[in-house]
């Protein structure tokens, strides 16, 4: 067979990975000679700007050129398109190469995680700019940077359990730093995402910014409930994906509106705007020893970790990933429940059970 290459290469070779320089203005609002912020652009629209090994790697390097960068004054980490940030790491690629081969996927996850520490190891303040999607593995990259700016149409979440896999690659690490024990908890395990209102009322967010325009004027995301109350269970309902006619009319608007990101753009330009307008040095200093809460938890569980999820590509991984890649419709889920039953009368892990939980075999259940 033919094997993929996990050393480093010494230029960018996926070309879905773009660095370019913007201008960085002043308090004016005036481009400032001299200076400019270093953006990290994924560029792999068509599947959800969804991570390859070779934009691994250019993700690694980018962050390394950035972190150089002396004219530098923030990096800033976002993708091509509105649909989505980042949703993971490529299931297509996934499912066809590293399913039932953990060696290779224990050198795929080492450079996931030189692709994190990068991240956290970049002498500038990194936000994200969050432009649709950040889910599962692109959830984890995007909390491993500094501050979020987000598209109020942006979701947030994780599909660890769902697809055959643990949320090992940060979250389990980083998340409950921002959203504590019990919201962490339930969003690694159940996987259900969320709005940009709930990721910010949470604290995984520092700015949601609305970008759909209709009829010339900007108007919050029209499938989630904007007003604050609390509902007869007790539970603050600000935030939360809106249901029934509500939602139905919400598709309504969205549909007839347009999305306008120049106004995330101007969000994120002010932010760099004050960065601009503090010390480098002890701005760079500030942004380390804050990290370090979130490097503690990062260098103690990753190479553990990366040797789970490497043999974990021989059982759940190995089912869940091709469930997903394999499956026509939307249905993309292993059948969970003949899965814990086989389990659960002895049943060994093989070819045969693989093959009787994917979707594609659903009408043999």
């Amino acid at each position: 067979m033919e094997w993929k290459n996990h050393d480093l290469p010494a230029e960018s070779s996926s070309g879905m990975v773009r660095c370019e320089d913007r201008p960085v203005l002043d308090a004016a609002g005036r481009p400032v000679e001299g200076l400019h912020s270093a953006w990290i652009i994924l560029d792999n629209p068509e599947q959800l700007n969804s991570y390859t090994t070779e934009m691994v790697k250019d993700v690694i390097l980018a962050f390394r050129r950035a972190s150089n960068d002396r004219a530098a004054v923030a990096a800033v980490f976002t993708a091509s398109g509105d649909r989505a940030f980042c949703t993971g790491g490529n299931t297509k690629e996934y499912a066809e190469y590293y399913a039932g081969q953990p060696g290779e996927y224990m050198q795929y996850m080492r450079l996931f995680n030189d692709m994190v520490t990068a991240i956290l190891h970049c002498d500038l303040p990194v936000i994200c700019r969050v432009n649709g999607m950040r889910i599962a593995g692109g959830q984890e990259i995007g909390m491993a940077c500094d501050v979020t700016v987000a598209s109020d149409l942006a979701q947030f979440g994780q599909a660890g359990p769902k697809h055959g896999s643990a949320p090992d690659g940060g979250s389990t690490d980083f998340l409950p730093l921002f959203v504590g024990i019990e919201h962490a908890m339930v969003s690694c395990t159940l996987c259900e995402p969320w709005t940009a209102y709930e990721a910010h009322r949470l604290g995984l967010v520092h700015e949601v910014v609305p970008v759909l325009e209709v009829a010339g004027k900007v108007v919050p995301n029209p499938l989630v409930e904007t007003r604050q109350w609390v509902d007869d269970a007790g539970r603050l309902v600000f935030g939360k994906p809106l249901a029934g006619d509500g939602k139905e009319k919400g598709k309504e608007i969205l549909k007839a509106g347009k999305i306008n990101l120049a106004h995330l753009d101007r969000a994120v330009d002010r932010l760099v705007t004050k960065f601009l307008y503090t010390m480098p040095n002890c701005m760079t200093k500030t942004i380390l020893s804050v990290r370090k809460h979130k490097l503690e938890h990062w260098d103690r569980n990753r190479e553990s970790n990366r040797a789970w999820l490497g043999m974990n590509m021989m059982t759940e991984g190995r089912a869940g990933f091709r469930a997903f890649n394999e499956a026509v419709g939307r249905n993309r889920e292993a059948d969970f429940i003949k899965l814990r039953r086989a389990l659960a009368q002895g049943e060994k892990w093989g070819h045969e059970l693989t093959e009787s939980i994917l979707p594609a075999n659903a009408e043999k259940r």
